[in-house]
């Protein structure tokens, strides 16, 4: 071999991994998938094993009547579908509690119109799901931070009978969504946000736990992945929740942490863009890329479980359900189908048992898995049929 040669293949090969190094970095992917790859996690169970396997469901809507800024009609309109339509579609499915399909919707604070969270109530009392908290903001201090959540819960449980009370301290509580991503102020260029101490103010004002992430392919995505663990302020820093402690059985929550609930998030080598680079399974339903058998067993293949009770799965889910193209997706045949091909599992595997949970249920079991509790707690739930 020349030294011709062997210098036009290290420039092929110095220029292969630039290109391929640059093409991940586009996506964000640098910031989590050494962790993802190079992090040790205590095994799960899988799908299909011989041990008995309890995976929980939690679809958690960044639910947006607003989107686009329609004529306030449409929002309406919008919203109204949702609550004619969910019943009629999923009241048929039945979970191995006994329970249909759950939905939560994480409502912003900054759409607040009472009107739409009055027909979101008839869902949530028909027995379909829950209301949580989202936000968008930018430029807060932490005090308007802290006066827009508690003007808001307050708003939710005494306006419209949502929310609720937490059994041990009688605080009106809720589980919160970023807007834009943003949590803890982690935004680079500091937008969208402005509190650095944000995770300290969800907590002091009733905040049970966080389900903004993954936000991958976002560059607020933590390095922490695929995960349930406990965040706190780091003072003098944005973005604390990159590290944290990991939830485990026999460990209390830690005093001054925030509960912190990831979505999977994995590289979906299957659909390679261009047929080399990985495209991203982060847990998002929409339009063209609804719920699916496939899609779960990734989902459950990410692992995500309390540490110590391996066979008990979390499958945190997130979408923005008021979407145009994102409704047809979420109220259509395709997930339909989804909910057909899990009840169809169930059946066929007396090992497995779902659950469809709400983002506040999600929360109480990863508790009850910390205190040892082997057979989850949850009750056949009944429904109004509409």
């Amino acid at each position: 071999m020349t030294l011709y040669f062997w210098l036009i293949t290290a420039a092929v090969l110095i220029g292969t991994t630039a290109a391929y190094w640059w093409a991940l970095r586009k996506r964000k992917m640098h910031l989590w998938l050494p962790a993802y790859y190079f992090t040790s996690r205590p095994a799960a169970k899988k799908l299909g094993g011989a041990d008995p396997l309890h995976v929980f469901i939690a679809v958690c809507d960044h639910y947006e009547p607003e989107w686009g800024r329609p004529p306030r009609a449409t929002s309406v309109a919008r919203v109204q579908r949702w609550v004619d339509e969910y019943p009629r579609l999923f009241s048929e499915f039945r979970d191995s509690s006994g329970r249909p399909p759950q939905h939560t919707f994480f409502y912003p604070q900054d759409e607040y119109r009472p009107e739409y969270l009055d027909l979101v109530a008839e869902l949530v009392h028909g027995g379909f799901g829950d209301v949580d908290v989202h936000l968008h903001h930018d430029g807060d201090t932490a005090e308007t931070l802290r006066q827009k959540l508690i003007d808001f819960k307050h708003v939710l449980f005494e306006r419209h009978g949502l929310l609720r009370r937490d059994p041990l301290t009688d605080e009106i509580v809720y589980g919160f969504i970023h807007g834009n991503w943003a949590l803890c102020n982690s935004r680079p260029d500091r937008k969208w946000c402005g509190v650095d101490q944000e995770l300290t103010v969800l907590q002091q004002t009733g905040c049970y736990a966080d389900f903004t992430l993954p936000s991958a392919p976002s560059d607020t995505q933590t390095k922490i992945v695929n995960s349930i663990y406990y965040a706190q302020d780091i003072p003098g820093r944005c973005k604390s929740h990159d590290v944290g402690i990991m939830a485990r059985v026999g460990v209390p929550s830690p005093v001054g942490h925030l509960l912190m609930i990831q979505g999977a998030l994995v590289p979906d080598w299957r659909q390679r863009k261009y047929g080399v680079f990985p495209r991203l399974e982060n847990s998002d339903l929409h339009c063209g890329r609804g719920p699916s058998w496939k899609r779960f067993q990734d989902w459950t293949n990410a692992g995500i479980h309390v540490h110590g009770r391996p066979d008990w799965l979390f499958v945190k889910l997130h979408t923005h359900g008021c979407k145009d193209g994102n409704i047809d997706t979420l109220l259509g045949p395709e997930t339909q189908q989804f909910h057909h091909d899990l009840a169809h599992h169930a059946e066929q595997n007396a090992n497995f048992q779902d659950h469809y949970v709400t983002a506040w249920e999600m929360a109480q079991l990863v508790h009850q898995a910390e205190q040892g509790i082997r057979s989850p707690k949850l009750e056949p739930q009944t429904v109004s049929l509409r």
